[in-house]
């Protein structure tokens, strides 16, 4: 039977202990209804796993007992960004928790021409805690030891002048001939394996000025096929035909 996996969001190591409160606490006690005794799998996002046991469950607090630690590796041999326009609702929800499933190392929430969310600084920084919420819940189901990075919501612009060298630059474009198959995996990063950035626009797509700011910045234009796929869509797919052609899938 697969044990139950939480992230616990502070430093693990053997044969300690760690009180869990507020929200991760919630979550264990009232979501996944652990009790005393349960065994379940914890990881801080530092790389492998520990067995671990709920010891106690003190008023709000859940005591939790971390046993061995297992390097268990399940990332994706790709460094892969997405740079994905925002888009309302559970259409973005649903891009960060299916990026994450699909390896990804960072998302970057970009604000474009077309996007219909307006964030201010507030609203900005509670939505980047919410998708780095989804991404541990996606984490946790998945298998993964390692949380991606979440950006800061940033114009397209700024995220072009962000850019360092080296990363194979990707962006959706019907009007292309580029395939996924014709790709070959270009520059590497501290982390490891072949470098991308794959930029998809928000509902309406990115516009043709954009298209053009991002061929300049050195995005390829990708195409996907025939059909107009929508936002979320476009995302899962070309992550998943990215990742059977060059990754591990």
């Amino acid at each position: 039977m697969r044990l139950t996996r939480v992230h616990i969001d502070e430093p693990l190591a053997p044969d300690s202990r760690v009180t869990l409160r507020g929200t991760a606490a919630n979550h264990v006690r009232r979501v996944l209804r652990l009790r005393p005794n349960d065994d379940l799998t914890v990881f801080d996002g530092l790389g492998g796993e520990y067995e671990a046991r709920i010891e106690a469950l003190r008023g709000d607090a859940v005591l939790v007992a971390i046993g061995a630690h297992h390097a268990a590796d399940r990332e994706s041999p790709l460094a892969v960004t997405l740079a994905q326009g925002i888009s309302r609702g559970e259409r973005m929800d649903l891009v960060v928790q299916k990026a994450t499933e699909l390896g990804v190392r960072q998302i970057a929430p970009l604000l474009t021409e077309r996007t219909v969310v307006r964030l201010d600084a507030k609203q900005a920084d509670s939505k980047r805690r919410h998708w780095r919420g989804i991404a541990i819940a996606a984490c946790e189901q998945c298998g993964r030891n390692s949380v991606p990075e979440i950006a800061a919501p940033t114009r397209l612009a700024a995220f072009f002048s962000s850019l360092e060298p080296g990363a194979t630059r990707l962006v959706l474009s019907p009007a292309c001939s580029l395939k996924v198959r014709d790709l070959k995996p270009a520059g590497s990063r501290k982390a490891g394996g072949a470098a991308l950035i794959v930029l998809i626009g928000p509902e309406g797509g990115l516009s043709e000025s954009e298209q053009q700011a991002a061929i300049d910045a050195g995005f390829r234009a990708l195409n996907l096929g025939p059909r107009v796929l929508r936002t979320e869509t476009a995302a899962i797919a070309a992550l998943a035909a990215i990742q059977q052609h060059l990754g591990d899938i």
